[in-house]
């Protein structure tokens, strides 16, 4: 019962994948999925934008720019498969002076070298797709990025995972490594094959292994502003120029599943692991760790961290979110956004060595285990085939 040929540590939405690619790839072997949580997708995952990116941000040589344009194409078709609902309303990427057209060019570069269909449209095109846009002079239109309900999407793919013999496990903590296998909260397990899809815990559990030895994972607080107006109001998501140095894309809109729009989010420097408000969860030796190691960002990490961490401090402020998603479209009134959205934790793999917050996925294994270190956006929307190619290293490795 508790020795799988595989046993996957985390029922996000990546280690649902892995699992359920896992099974179809070795079809033979038992596969189990553990989750400390009572259900999947509790976290990062359950929280996600619900946005499917078109894979335009990313540099041609990383793993993202190879996974964004493929996952994109192969949710979409998915959710058409099994009647999930997709708006596909695309998205514009906007500018608010002529300091911002070189970064635009960049970005059309690299749609055109990761073979991403991706549109250069001027003001007066832009607004033919949204009315209420501001930009100048340029913009990027991007028709094939779309909203998802996130959660139903990680549930079909649990739904499929167990149709096909995965054996998915809730409120299993795991405790520590032991041997060639680990202690959970029930029980220990003797697997063939670890793989750590942990997400804020990645680190520790590849501690145990002996990988993560210059990695650490950072948490950021994500935070959405709900919109009041009536759904339709915006008609498609709309992002700012990001800064193409750190990993995060501004305060923008999004226009949810069902036409819902919603601004934000945040990337606010958390102090421990699962803080998502007031004291809960709150844990001492990771809050003395995560400050310690955001006070040496500040002082030694080769991109301006301390402006990073208080510009995104400012963002609690309602009217602070009000104002930057002011500068993207018109008509947008601070009494018209009143609810923020559940908080969700970005589990940022952090350089220790090198000071910086990592861009792109990272794996570290051997042929006893596998640990993903960061999957962070577009994670989501790179889940299949980035599980296809875990699972294609995995057999390398094995052999």
């Amino acid at each position: 019962m508790n020795n799988p040929d595989f046993l996957v540590i985390g029922a996000g939405i990546i280690g649902t994948s892995i699992a359920l690619t896992l099974k179809r790839e070795f079809g033979d072997s038992s596969v189990i999925l553990i989750e400390k949580e009572k259900e999947c997708a509790s976290h990062a995952s359950g929280r996600n934008s619900g946005i499917l990116h078109a894979g335009f941000y990313y540099t041609a040589d990383s793993l993202k720019a190879r996974f964004t344009r493929d996952g994109n194409r192969i949710l979409r078709e998915y959710c058409r498969e099994k009647n999930i609902s997709v708006n596909a309303c695309g998205k514009l990427v906007v500018t608010k002076d002529e300091t911002e057209l070189d970064a635009l060019e960049e970005l059309l570069r690299r749609g055109r070298l990761n073979k991403v269909e991706l549109e250069e449209i001027t003001e007066d095109e832009a607004r033919s797709i949204e009315p209420r846009v501001r930009t100048h002079e340029k913009a990027l239109f991007s028709p094939t990025t779309c909203s998802v309900n996130p959660l139903e999407v990680v549930k079909s793919l649990e739904q499929d995972a167990m149709e096909l013999g995965v054996d998915v496990r809730y409120a299993t903590r795991y405790i520590s490594r032991s041997g060639t296998g680990i202690v959970t909260s029930e029980g220990s397990y003797e697997a063939g094959y670890i793989v750590n899809t942990a997400g804020l815990y990645a680190d520790r559990i590849a501690g145990d292994f002996g990988f993560s030895k210059t990695y650490r994972i950072l948490p950021f607080k994500g935070l959405y502003l709900y919109s009041d107006e009536p759904p339709g109001s915006i008609h498609t998501n709309i992002y700012p120029v990001p800064n193409l140095k750190n990993p995060f894309l501004g305060v923008h809109f999004t226009v949810t599943a069902d036409g819902k729009t919603k601004i934000g989010p945040t990337a606010i420097p958390a102090f421990w692991r699962e803080h998502y408000c007031g004291f809960s969860n709150f844990s001492w030796s990771e809050f003395v760790d995560i400050v310690k190691r955001e006070l040496n960002l500040m002082v030694f990490s080769d991109f301006d961290f301390k402006k990073l961490a208080w510009e995104e401090l400012r963002k609690y402020s309602r009217r602070r979110m009000v104002e930057l998603a002011g500068l993207l479209a018109s008509g947008v009134k601070d009494h018209d956004y009143t609810k923020w959205g559940r908080p969700g934790i970005r589990a940022q793999l952090v350089n220790i060595k090198d000071r910086k917050l990592e861009m792109d996925f990272v794996l570290e294994g051997d042929n006893r285990s596998m640990h993903v270190l960061n999957a962070v956006s577009p994670g989501f929307t790179c889940c299949i085939p980035f599980a296809r190619y875990v699972c294609g290293e995995i057999q390398k490795l094995i052999n």
